[in-house]
């Protein structure tokens, strides 16, 4: 008589796959709740380069929430939208757009500038 083994082998893999699928959808509602409290938090500001100059020149923004600045070229050469103080530097191409991203900031003044027109495309942001 030969007693078959394939059946518990059957079940273990049956209950991890259970647990597997489980466990990821679960995960994965944690990280779509996140996002979207996320981008519920998150402050919006747009900014325009003309003429080699920021309109506005002053971004007022909020302590300790996400940063999502929309900066248009409205010029037919790039510029590259920078800030030491914030973290970045991004190159936009002539008539057109990108995003920044900054994270949460504590209250206080931050520069930034257009690296190939820094005499005139100046700015700062204050957050308070």
């Amino acid at each position: 008589m030969s007693i078959s083994t394939s059946a518990p082998r059957k079940l273990r893999r049956s209950a991890f796959f259970s647990f597997f699928f489980a466990s990821v959808l679960a995960v994965g509602g944690v990280v779509l709740s996140t996002a979207a409290v996320r981008a519920e938090d998150t402050h919006e500001v747009e900014i325009s380069i003309k003429d080699h100059k920021f309109d506005p020149p002053k971004l007022t923004l909020p302590v300790g929430k996400p940063i999502k600045i929309l900066v248009k070229n409205l010029d037919a050469t790039p510029e590259e939208f920078e800030s030491y103080e914030l973290g970045f530097e991004k190159i936009i191409p002539g008539n057109s757009s990108a995003t920044i991203r900054v994270k949460p900031l504590k209250p206080g003044t931050y520069m930034f500038f257009g690296e190939f027109h820094q005499d005139t495309a100046l700015g700062h942001v204050v957050v308070e």
